[in-house]
């Protein structure tokens, strides 16, 4: 049973994602008036396929890894485009028109974690207080006089490493552990020193400073948060409280959420190339498979949360500048603008090849990673 519902999390996890990022490319593509072929989900021989009155073809294929829309395009040597269709086509549309088509896509998968965030709120969710455990004894947060018992109540970000905090305005409510969990990640990642306004278990508040100078550094296969020493006070379920909005508010904070995450998404993303992040954090179809069948028998609003976060690491992987992603497309419309004209259809097709081999080796190393992970003794 268990096997079942990993399955069906994981086929309804990829439908979702990519159905929403081809939507982008498609209803942006239709707004500019550019035909387009087909919108396909999966790859491989067609399981359902259907021909709409404007002539798009619907396909669902038997491979579910993905999908893709097909434009009219004139570049495309396969085509032969009647003059009658030609100003229906990708590539005689103007450039900011293209950079748009092309990047809606991810900006789909960025709308669509919003929307399931906002309906996370809207519908209220259990939230753990940020009240903070005893902090290791060679933590920074030890070293600052955190005990058991304080309660991170606001944030305030430091630009520099001034102390001057006489006048305690400018703090950000924090709601729960959560929201506290992923502004400390945006801090660490970003090395930025924050200000944490406490409520002891007496009632007084307190403010601690922690300068960016001080702050732990984000290398491979260490924690920093050890040595931050900011952890949470594990309580009863009858201490969480339950956190509920109105759709505006709902949709406001969802936005700032994504945004947060995006931005540490980011950063970890580029310590890949830096070499900041382990390349064993990678994960593929398995480790997708696994989260998603574990979320959906954990609820619905954790399978939403889960969708969202893979929304946004998908809008982000698309945006990465490499050929036969996204990113790879904006990267040519960015040569075109500087240099005045379209980079060649043979060095494009040369580039594609790269992108695929650069593809494949991440694509195998995502899952190698999946089967040491999953597979090891």
């Amino acid at each position: 049973m268990q096997a079942l519902i990993t399955l069906v999390a994981f086929l309804l996890t990829l439908g979702i994602l990519v159905c929403f990022h081809e939507l982008g490319h498609f209803l942006m593509a239709r707004l500019c008036g550019v035909r387009v072929l087909r919108f396909a989900l999966g790859f491989g021989k067609p399981l359902f396929t259907y021909v709409a009155r404007n002539r798009t073809e619907w396909v669902v294929a038997v491979i579910p890894l993905g999908g893709y829309v097909k434009l009219l395009d004139g570049r495309d040597s396969a085509q032969l485009i009647p003059e009658s269709e030609k100003s229906e086509a990708f590539d005689a549309k103007p450039l900011w028109q293209r950079s748009l088509i092309v990047a809606a896509g991810p900006f789909a998968n960025f709308i669509l974690a919003i929307a399931l965030f906002a309906v996370i709120y809207m519908s209220g969710v259990a939230q753990l207080p940020a009240r903070l455990d005893t902090p290791p004894e060679s933590s920074l947060a030890a070293s600052l006089g955190i005990v058991a018992g304080d309660q991170v109540v606001g944030w305030r970000s430091l630009a520099d490493d001034s102390e001057n905090m006489a006048i305690p305005d400018g703090f950000d409510p924090v709601l729960s552990w959560n929201v506290l969990r992923w502004k400390l990640l945006d801090a660490v990642t970003g090395q930025e020193g924050f200000v944490l306004e406490l409520r002891g278990t007496s009632g007084g508040r307190s403010f601690k400073v922690f300068k960016e100078l001080d702050l732990p550094q984000m290398k491979p296969e260490t924690d920093p948060f050890i040595a931050l020493g900011i952890r949470p006070q594990i309580a009863p379920q009858s201490d969480w409280f339950k956190l509920k909005l109105g759709p505006l508010d709902a949709l406001a904070y969802a936005a700032q959420r994504v945004w947060l995450i995006t931005k540490v998404s980011t950063r970890l993303m580029l310590g890949l190339f830096t070499g900041n992040t382990s390349i064993k954090q990678l994960g593929g179809p398995l480790s997708i498979a696994d989260m998603a069948g574990k979320s959906a028998q954990f609820g619905w609003q954790p399978f939403l949360a889960f969708l969202s976060l893979l929304s946004i690491s998908i809008g982000l992987l698309n945006l990465v500048p490499l050929p036969m992603l996204d990113g790879g497309q904006l990267l040519y419309d960015a040569w075109e603008l500087v240099a005045g004209k379209r980079i060649s259809v043979s060095m494009q097709e040369q580039l594609q090849k790269v992108g695929f081999f650069l593809l494949i080796s991440l694509s195998l190393l995502a899952l190698f990673n999946d089967l040491q992970r999953y597979l090891s003794p």
